[in-house]
């Protein structure tokens, strides 16, 4: 069997040049398999593996997009993620906005080599957990970083605004 390459995607270059060390992962993507998918393909717990989401806020007719870094296994509680940012309410925004916004097409977000730059907001039991998979730039691409270098590279300010999956 003929092992695949790694895909060389905007996110490695960007972790390349901020010189993160990075364990890359390749899994067969599977349309709505989320983060419940990848964490089996990659026999590793769906908690390590930290989701990228695309999210809007609307203030005085302005519109600020911004991203959060989750857990797999948990949600964002938007109205308590409004409340830290002093903002009415907190919305995903259009998968077309994903793009726009992020370079990247939905399924394959990755917090690193963004489009335009993004504030990040990380829910901050990610950060405790040493090692992470996350998004590498492309569906079915995961990288494992030590989860530090979220702060690190990403500025990402730390945020508890996980709840459990159906709440």
């Amino acid at each position: 069997m003929k092992e695949r390459a790694m895909p060389v995607t905007t996110a490695v270059r960007a972790l390349r040049a901020a010189r993160v060390s990075f364990i890359p992962h390749l899994y067969d993507y599977v349309e709505h398999g989320g983060t419940e998918h990848a964490a089996a393909s990659l026999c590793v717990s769906e908690h390590a593996v930290i989701k990228t989401l695309v999210m809007e806020s609307r203030e005085n007719g302005k519109k600020k997009v911004f991203l959060v870094l989750m857990h797999g296994d948990r949600e964002v509680s938007t109205r308590q993620l409004a409340r830290l940012l002093d903002v009415k309410a907190v919305a995903p925004v259009s998968e077309s906005d994903v793009e726009k916004n992020t370079g990247y097409i939905p399924g394959g977000v990755s917090p690193f080599g963004t489009r335009m730059s993004l504030a990040v907001y990380v829910e901050e039991t990610i950060l405790e957990q040493g090692k992470i998979c996350i998004n590498g730039g492309k569906r079915g691409f995961l990288v494992e970083i030590e989860a530090a270098e979220l702060v690190r590279v990403l500025n990402a300010v730390p945020v508890r605004v996980a709840v459990n999956k159906g709440n």
